[in-house]
């Protein structure tokens, strides 16, 4: 059975926390044995999962009423090396990922859009609202024929969450503290990388 049984998260909620906490989200639909994928933000917005792509994204056609789309959410991942372990191990990778399974709705009234677009501004400006955007704001209009807008009604949330779970206590514990450690020190060490050859 794959994935294994210990490694699939039953919890709504975490499943859930994943989608909310990393939204930047990988969408993925297929037609005619074509895979579609576009990266973008998709806010868990009560039951649904709110979105908006560049209108010339060719993947916009499938984006449209009735069509399938799944939503990738990817939480921390790392490679584990079996050095960390108290017991005889071998390397592995651990990861919590999550799937949002639904059917897409076209949003096509300009006010709900600019709505939508302040309610992802509000979440995303969360917990410190640094900055407010108004529904009066004239800039939004100038944007709107540009965006495409879309709803994704959740049919089936998966989670994925690999975190060592068959190993012994303290290996479970090395393996998170492997995980929080690596996500720190690798986004630090490959951001400050990126600047200093582009900037």
């Amino acid at each position: 059975m794959y994935p294994p049984k210990h490694h699939q998260e039953h919890n709504l909620e975490n499943i859930k926390k994943v989608a909310l906490q990393y939204p930047f989200a990988v969408l993925v639909s297929a037609q005619d044995k074509t895979p579609f994928i576009t990266h973008a933000p998709v806010i868990l917005h009560g039951q649904k999962l709110v979105g908006h792509i560049d209108a010339n994204n060719p993947h916009v056609e499938l984006l449209k009423d009735d069509y399938p789309v799944t939503c990738i959410f990817q939480g921390p991942q790392t490679y584990i090396s079996p050095s960390i372990y108290t017991t005889n191990q071998l390397p592995t990778w651990n990861y919590i990922i999550a799937h949002a399974i639904g059917i897409v709705t076209e949003i096509k009234d300009s006010d709900i859009i600019k709505k939508s677009i302040i309610t992802m501004t509000e979440f995303l400006e969360t917990p410190n609202q640094n900055f407010t955007l108004s529904i009066n704001d004239t800039r939004m209009d100038r944007l709107l024929p540009h965006i495409h807008c879309f709803e994704i009604e959740v049919q089936q949330w998966e989670g994925k969450f690999k975190l060592s779970q068959d190993k012994v206590p303290a290996d479970i514990e090395n393996a998170k503290q492997e995980l929080i450690k690596n996500n720190q020190k690798n986004i630090t060490d490959f951001v400050n990388g990126l600047f200093e050859k582009h900037f």
